[in-house]
């Protein structure tokens, strides 16, 4: 049967049913109530009850739990610290690992022990943890190293790199995201697109601030209920923060960062090895840290410098031969290569142009076009709200402050 046509022919709605009832609702817990009913309420003595006051214990503000891939004193995590804890929005937490985990992807450390050692930071409570990014986020929302069980918001970052394409795959820092969104908890991923020789650490400062606002309109949805669920947002800020040419919802591209193997030699001492022979009281530390490793890893790592090994076997004769076996040592390091895709609104196009890329990402990778619409309107009302700031008139006492400066001006 064809499908009617013309003027006169209803038209589909392109939105599911489950999604329209989803806006309704938003809309009508954002929409305040008319005055007519404020008034009758207010008369017929059903005004609403004050907010209870907090229980003991309760945090008087949302807890906002940090992590990062750089580890416990990476410049990216510290300046992240700084911000959320000057802008007095939010109690802030950290935990994090005590070492660099920037390519772990979302694996676990299980059967062995994990240590969570108390670490001093300006206004947050914070520990460093001896396992991976994900261990972090779990050990965390398990209610048995903080107080609660459940912050409001989960951030990792920021992170040096940008997590762009199927890099999310191997992302440590997306992973953090993913386990607290597989938990139930928003999330958000922020990363600064790094340049080798170029990037400085001062640009983790711009970068935090260049994602504050968003952070904070993310905590007041979450508030009142509203935030976007089934996702996590990964963030991308470009390699010059404070130049950002504002936020723009992304796709996730299919970028796909390139490795390069370089095999290494047997017989040359490693550059770990060289460091702790000059630094001694460190490969000392070093090898305080990892006196629990297995004996079957250490097994491997005797066993991965021997060039023969005899292997007993049998010949056609009877008689026992040797048999050499060959190892050898490779290393693999991810280095750029350039993105064919022109598509302006992927991810990584967007940073290199100089915006800050937002991408809606499920447990699976890319969202529904429906969560992304939601996002999408999010995203307008935040930057919407940003401009109604900026052309708001000045308050009384930034006039009077201004009459005082200039007295002509009146």
């Amino acid at each position: 049967m064809e499908a009617n046509s013309g003027e006169g022919a209803p038209k589909r709605n392109p939105l599911t049913s489950a999604l329209v009832s989803n806006l309704e609702s938003v809309l009508a817990a954002r929409r305040a109530p008319p005055a007519e009913e404020v008034s009758t309420a207010a008369a017929s003595g059903e005004a609403e009850a004050p907010d209870a006051p907090p229980t003991d214990g309760a945090p008087s503000r949302p807890v906002v739990l940090l992590t990062c891939a750089g580890g416990i004193r990476s410049a990216g995590l510290a300046a992240l610290i700084d911000a959320l804890v000057a802008g007095g929005r939010c109690d802030v937490h950290v935990c994090a690992p005590e070492s660099d985990k920037p390519a772990c992807g979302h694996s676990i450390t299980v059967r062995e022990t994990i240590t969570a050692t108390s670490v001093d930071f300006k206004g947050a409570k914070a520990f460093e943890i001896s396992g991976t990014l994900v261990d972090c986020v779990s050990l965390a929302l398990s209610g048995k190293l903080f107080p609660w069980s459940a912050p409001a918001l989960v951030i990792s970052g920021i992170n040096p790199g940008p997590n762009c394409g199927y890099e999310m795959f191997h992302s440590s820092a997306i992973a953090a995201a993913r386990e607290a969104l597989v938990h139930g908890v928003p999330s958000i991923a922020v990363s600064l697109n790094w340049k080798k020789d170029e990037s400085k650490d001062k640009d983790f400062k711009d970068a935090a601030q260049a994602c504050l606002p968003l952070i904070n309109a993310a905590l007041a949805d979450i508030e009142k209920g509203i935030f976007i669920k089934g996702c996590l947002l990964n963030i991308g800020i470009p390699s010059s923060p404070s130049a950002n040419k504002g936020f723009k919802l992304t796709k996730q591209s299919g970028y796909t960062p390139a490795q390069s193997w370089q095999a290494v030699s047997t017989n040359r001492p490693s550059s770990a090895v060289h460091f702790m022979g000059m630094h001694q009281s460190l490969g000392i530390q070093l090898a305080q840290l990892g006196k629990d490793a297995s004996a079957a890893g250490a097994a491997r790592r005797v066993s991965a410098q021997r060039k023969t090994v005899e292997v007993e076997s049998v010949a056609a004769a009877g008689k026992e031969e040797a048999r050499e076996v060959v190892k050898k040592l490779f290393r693999a390091e991810f280095v750029e290569k350039q993105h064919e895709d022109l598509n302006e609104d992927i991810d990584l196009r967007a940073m290199e142009n100089g915006f800050i890329s937002v991408t809606p990402l499920n447990v699976h990778g890319q969202v529904e076009a429906e969560i992304v619409a939601l996002v999408s309107d999010w995203l307008s009302a935040v930057v919407s709200l940003g401009k109604e700031k900026e052309a708001a008139p000045a308050t009384a006492d930034q006039q009077i402050a201004a009459e005082e400066k200039d007295p002509s001006a009146t």
